[in-house]
């Protein structure tokens, strides 16, 4: 399987030469030469805390006790068969062990693919078949689901599935569902916790991976529906990571924290990657709970957060009523939706931190985010400019550039850009232009100070009468309303008009609100008439990814017949 990676996802030379040069990429160093550095300098310092929400005390572990517990899992992996260029499907909440099995597919040169864990028995048996990986890596139960149980029934359906290793098994009883023939993480990767050595030998001749090497296969997060495997090296890590720390001020005495799930591409590299690149502290909680992240919040001093905004209003809801000492955190970084402007008052009013606004996708990580020397304000008016190693472009269906001001397909090429989508080429074909940019399917429009505004996904244009409604923008009003707590819009179709706009709401609290109220807020802020949603449907909750993104297919699927 190395070979045929290699085959399919090699830079040119002139690209390899051209990053290095910029400092973006590196000759050999990968993740686990960083935690290797940190442990030799800083043996005692915390490389990450884990705290779970099932009232379990934190567990916590240094550098130095990080690098060894990489090493016993390399060698539990090893003996398991796992060797060069194999592939390892992880599905594991939030958890010191995740982060120690990715290490470990570095040490033995095996490609980890992180899953998520909303994923069920399709999702699962798609992505194992398509990677062969010999070895699924879950929690035995994980917030009420087996995944003992789901893993054992794919397991009768993918043939080159040899080993199910779930955390938790130990625990479990051995009669339960999807327990037989499965193996405890701990025991079967870590042995005696107590020792110092590996805990299988048979690696001390193996050869870890190198920069250019493929470190992990991130499959998207589905707001199209389609999941494609995104293949990214060490440095296509590096690149993203390196150079959001820098912007963002990011070093060894930063205390990290996120509420999206570590197998999620922004939790894998905004709370993974970069911190323990620099040498910091990254605070996990297996599942997302705002009171109890608030608290760990103040008792562990963070100073960085990155999530969505769902995740920052969460928090700013919490702080109000608990009136946590926040004075420790610094920085939250946010992206995927648009941001109000209220929220980058509150969270400066509430939290006491600085709000940031970034852009990126799971093929190429963060390519713009806004800067400390930019006003504060910035974050609601613009997605960033772009990070180095990286170039942007927004340009029309033709390919050619867009006045000032003007909405256009955004493009990107750069260092943090994946390699392809693992075993379609021919898709990742589709999305690159003739020159080699890679095209995102957002539009966007130059933000009159050096950066970009994410306008909206293509696929989300609403096109009434030949009018585009710029989704983004309106989503970003109905927002300022108090009657609405979340809200997306979409088209729905329309035999005259061809499409008309869909306000999918949900509400505060109670709040009954009619078209005439929505018309009356959009007209008051002077937004243009033929931009007004013309029908409303209410939520519970609209259909998330993980990282916080909607996924509107869903709505459009289940609000086109109705």
């Amino acid at each position: 399987m190395t070979t045929a990676l290699t085959e399919l996802f090699t830079p040119t030379g002139e690209q390899a030469a051209h990053y290095r040069e910029l400092g973006v990429w590196r000759e050999d160093a990968t993740l686990l030469d960083d935690v290797r550095r940190h442990a030799r300098e800083r043996p005692g310092h915390r490389a990450v805390v884990a705290h779970r929400t099932d009232g379990r005390p934190p567990e916590s572990l240094t550098y130095a006790e990080l690098e060894r517990a990489a090493e016993r899992v390399a060698g539990g992996l090893a003996a398991l068969g796992v060797g060069r260029g194999d592939t390892v499907v992880v599905q594991l909440p939030n958890s010191w062990e995740f982060i120690a099995v990715n290490l470990a597919c570095t040490r033995i040169g095996a490609v980890i693919v992180p899953v998520v864990p909303i994923m069920r028995h399709r999702e699962i048996k798609f992505m194992l078949e398509l990677t062969e990986a010999p070895v699924y890596i879950a929690a035995a139960e994980y917030r009420g689901f087996s995944y003992a149980h789901m893993s054992a029934d794919v397991a009768q359906d993918v043939p080159t599935l040899r080993h199910r290793v779930l955390l938790g098994a130990a625990d479990a009883d051995p009669a339960g569902p999807g327990l037989a023939g499965a193996l405890d993480l701990h025991a079967a990767l870590l042995g005696d916790p107590g020792g110092e050595d590996a805990v299988h030998t048979g690696i001390d001749d193996v050869v870890p991976a190198t920069a250019d090497d493929i470190a992990y296969i991130m499959f998207t997060s589905g707001t199209t529906g389609e999941p494609k495997g995104a293949v990214h090296t060490y440095n296509t890590l590096y690149a993203t990571n390196h150079v959001q720390a820098e912007a963002l001020g990011v070093t060894g005495d930063d205390v990290t924290a996120m509420g999206s799930p570590t197998t999620h591409n922004a939790g894998y590299t905004w709370n993974f990657v970069m911190p323990l690149t620099v040498g910091a502290t990254c605070v996990h909680i297996d599942a997302w709970d705002a009171g109890a992240m608030l608290r760990i919040l103040e008792e562990e001093k963070v100073t960085f957060f990155m999530g969505a905004p769902p995740f920052l209003v969460d928090l700013i809801g919490e702080q109000k009523e608990r009136g946590r000492d926040l004075s420790a955190l610094r920085t939250f970084a946010t992206g995927s939706a648009p941001i109000p402007p209220v929220l980058v008052e509150q969270a400066g009013d509430v939290l006491g931190c600085r709000l940031y606004a970034l852009w990126g996708m799971t093929e190429n990580g963060c390519v713009t985010v806004t800067r400390p020397q930019d006003p504060p304000m910035r974050a609601a008016e613009s997605d960033g400019s772009v990070l180095p190693g990286n170039r942007v472009r927004i340009v029309d269906r033709d390919g050619k550039p867009v006045g000032d001001g003007e909405n256009g397909r955004l493009q990107v090429l750069g260092a943090n850009q994946c390699l392809g989508y693992y075993r379609r080429p021919d898709v990742y074909a589709e999305a690159l232009t003739d020159d080699g940019w890679f095209d995102t399917e957002d539009l966007a429009r130059a933000d009159g100070h050096g950066g970009i505004r994410i306008a909206g996904r293509e696929k989300d244009v609403i096109s009434r009468g030949g009018e585009k409604i710029p989704v983004v923008e309106v989503e970003a009003a109905l927002l300022r309303h108090p009657d609405i707590k979340d809200i997306a819009v979409v088209a729905y179709p329309d035999e005259r008009l061809g499409e008309r706009a869909c306000a999918v709401i949900v509400p505060e609290g109670d709040a009954d609100l009619g078209i005439p109220d929505l018309q009356e807020h959009l007209g008051g802020i002077g937004m243009a008439k033929q931009y007004w949603p013309e029908r409303i449907e209410y939520a519970d909750a609209l259909p998330k990814t993980p990282s916080g993104k909607v996924q509107k297919f869903k709505l459009r699927e289940q609000f086109q017949d109705a």
